[in-house]
């Protein structure tokens, strides 16, 4: 049986609110969850991993624990519009959610770029 995957501590959910606090200037509710993962590209077995949720406009993120000190994160507005950082884990949480809100605010950019072009 594997084992599990420690949940996220309070340091680190305090890194997740603090960075996003910065991003949107308020508070914004994060929820913890879990969610089911396949870690292992090579097999079909998914794994329970602690995940923390939020939700800014038409936007879900989600940065999920996937090992001990090790994290993956992707933002999505619906199950075909599903968007990841270009990688696949970070081992500094700080990296992962600032670079997650970094490329969402960069997609939300050229989307309102092409549609004032069109």
């Amino acid at each position: 049986m594997p084992k599990k995957i420690p949940d996220f501590t309070e340091r680190e959910i305090w890194a997740v609110e603090t960075a996003v606090k910065e991003r949107y200037a308020r508070a914004v509710e994060i929820q913890q969850a879990d969610v089911e993962l396949r870690l292992d590209p090579v097999l079909p077995v998914l794994t329970a991993c602690p995940a923390l949720v939020w939700q800014e406009g038409k936007c879900a993120f989600l940065v999920a624990k996937v090992g001990e000190g090790r994290f993956r994160a992707q933002f999505f507005y619906s199950v075909r519009e599903q968007y990841g950082t270009g990688r696949e884990e970070y081992d500094d949480l700080a990296e992962c959610v600032i670079t997650l809100l970094k490329v969402q605010a960069d997609h939300e950019r050229r989307l309102a770029a092409e549609q004032r072009a069109n």
